[in-house]
């Protein structure tokens, strides 16, 4: 990892902004009750300023149980189609606190997701909430550590680590 200009880590998160804008699927690690980590494939929207990602889930879930104990999560976003070995990557790494949004609350975040996956509205909604404690429900991680990992834009110094302000 370099050392970074100002103007360089405003660059850097830009360009992971945009990865993370454009990505689908995320991958999150949480850590089970015994400290073994579990990793799970997410679809999520993503929100900026503060940074964060959402996605919905049933409550019952390993990796929702994993956070309701545990809320430090980690995880990743490939943002490039996959060819073959050899190929330059490019992709997102982060570290953050993931949590469930309450269901108060959830209606001021619910319109992220669903702007991003419609079908998601079927899933996770307030009337479902209210009526199924098992529904969908919506979580939120809050990134402190973004890590760009780009040979494209930086090959000769790939990885770069952009720590954030933290607020949850």
């Amino acid at each position: 990892m370099s050392t970074s200009t100002s103007d360089t880590v405003s660059a850097d998160l830009t360009l992971t902004r945009n990865y993370v804008r454009d990505g689908k699927v995320m991958q999150i690690a949480t850590l089970a009750e015994s400290g073994e980590p579990v990793v799970c494939n997410l679809w999520y929207a993503s929100s900026f300023d503060p940074d964060r990602l959402l996605f919905i889930s049933r409550p019952d879930r390993a990796h929702c149980r994993n956070i309701r104990a545990d809320r430090r999560v980690a995880g990743a976003v490939l943002t490039i189609e996959l060819d073959g070995l050899g190929q330059e990557v490019q992709g997102v790494s982060f570290a953050g606190t993931a949590r469930q949004v309450p269901d108060e609350s959830a209606p001021a975040l619910l319109p992220i997701y669903h702007g991003r996956w419609p079908a998601g509205s079927e899933l996770a909604n307030r009337e479902l909430m209210r009526a199924d404690a098992n529904a969908h429900r919506l979580y939120e991680i809050q990134i402190h550590r973004w890590i760009l990992f780009d040979e494209v834009h930086h090959p000769d110094d790939p990885r770069r680590v952009i720590e954030l302000a933290t607020t949850i």
